[in-house]
């Protein structure tokens, strides 16, 4: 009798977590496990579609997408198109709604949430209404369309001024790209601000102080302006309003303040962190749900035996995704799990014209900054998040917990061959 694995969400985290489940069960019919023959792996997203979220702050994003509808019939995982808005974990179902909005229910023994995380929107009065994001493909491209838009109105101080609401990671990359791009639409002889509004008084607090002053020094090279020690208490068409009282006025303010992870985590157990995500184990099963695990943002995974926890980001989502599927399989297949551990940590922040920082470790040492980051920065966003899609064997092989993209020791050669292919020396 056929077991299901079923994959809820097709971001980094759940793309990779059905593929590793597949890989296992490939390896074990291979060895003639004939239980191995009946274990099958759906997965279950709006589209096939993996979307290069950590690049959406960047022009043109509606290239930043990568179908991988061929690579999941290849690769023999069984993609349905919906979207799931009900998991029942006594059942062991969820509820499916397709674009036509019909609904169906699709049964598991083992459920992988990796339904990612998105942009928190507090009651703040016209924040729905008024505010931008990079959240998800669909805000980047509303919010390019509108930058690109703000060249046939008429100037003013309102559209030549643009809010970034926030100056946590994603706050700063969006900043720091912004002079480029406005530039780009305006033209070199258009003066315009870019603002970055911060309740805390340092900005980048959540990346610790080491590398602050590069991100600093980038921001006053750049002429972005910060305004630290206060929050955004409204919006309107045409501004934002200060919880010190000013008045900023602007057609394009961009929120990126706080993420929490999918509702869907509410619907599995109580037990969650402050960003809505599941506790897990050591291998991302939710523990008062047994045959359900949890992978990308939706988890809340020990990272090491120090005390440090995966981030909400790609560079944990992949492995996480890849231990998830792995263990999945492997209870069906009653083989040894796969405990997660990714002790190795580092951060490369865009810096737009100014650059990057690249760190080293959970306190971030700062390896390389300024334009000598700069190639690091694009080989990880150009090469190192992308699965080789080209490949079956390559992809399946990329799937094994054990490689791990984020480890030096693994992307190191590939970036010292995208250096020298370019002529560039760190």
């Amino acid at each position: 009798m056929a077991q299901r694995i079923v994959v809820v969400g097709s971001g980094f985290a759940g793309f990779w977590s059905a593929l590793s489940a597949r890989r296992l069960i490939n390896l074990n019919i291979e060895k003639g496990v004939s239980k191995a023959a009946e274990v099958e792996v759906f997965l279950i997203a709006p589209d096939a579609n993996l979307v290069m979220r950590p690049r959406l702050y960047e022009p043109n994003p509606a290239s930043m997408s990568l179908p991988v509808d061929d690579v999941y019939r290849a690769c023999d995982v069984r993609f349905i198109q919906g979207v799931v808005d009900t998991i029942r974990t006594a059942d062991h179902e969820v509820e499916v709604v397709n674009h036509a909005g019909a609904r169906s229910v699709v049964s598991y023994e083992k459920l992988i949430l990796a339904a990612g995380s998105r942009v928190v929107h507090p009651d703040i009065p016209g924040l729905s209404e008024y505010a931008f994001s990079v959240d998800q493909m669909e805000d980047a491209i509303k919010l390019d369309k509108h930058l690109q838009s703000l060249a046939s109105k008429p100037p003013s101080k309102a559209r030549n001024t643009v809010v970034v609401c926030g100056g946590g990671f994603t706050g700063v990359e969006v900043a720091t790209e912004l002079p480029a791009r406005l530039r780009a639409i305006f033209g070199d002889g258009e003066d315009f601000r870019v603002i970055t509004v911060e309740r805390s008084q340092n900005i980048g607090s959540g990346l610790g102080p080491r590398p602050r002053p590069h991100i600093t020094k980038a921001l006053e090279d750049l002429k972005v302006e910060s305004k630290l020690g206060t929050g955004v208490t409204g919006l309107d068409a045409e501004g934002v309003t200060l919880s010190s009282g000013e008045r900023i006025e602007t057609l394009t303010a961009i929120w990126t303040a706080g993420v929490a992870a999918t509702a869907l985590t509410t619907q599995v157990s109580d037990k969650r962190d402050n960003f809505g995500r599941l506790h897990v184990d050591q291998d991302l099963r939710v523990p008062s749900v047994k045959d359900v695990f949890a992978a990308g943002d939706t988890a809340y995974a020990a990272a090491d035996d120090s005390g440090h926890y995966a981030k909400m980001s790609c560079q944990h989502a992949i492995p996480l995704g890849k231990a998830a599927g792995y263990n999945a399989a492997a209870e069906l297949l009653n083989i040894p799990t796969s405990p997660y551990s990714q002790p190795v940590y580092g951060v490369c922040l865009d810096l737009g014209g100014a650059g990057a920082v690249v760190g080293d470790g959970w306190d971030i040492s700062v390896l390389y900054s300024g334009h000598n980051a700069k190639p690091v920065k694009q080989f990880i966003n150009t090469k190192l998040i992308y699965p080789p899609t080209a490949n079956t064997v390559e992809a399946l092989a990329a799937a094994d917990p054990a490689f791990n993209t984020a480890d030096p020791a693994i992307y190191g050669p590939a970036l010292n061959r995208y250096l020298e292919e370019r002529g560039i020396q760190l």
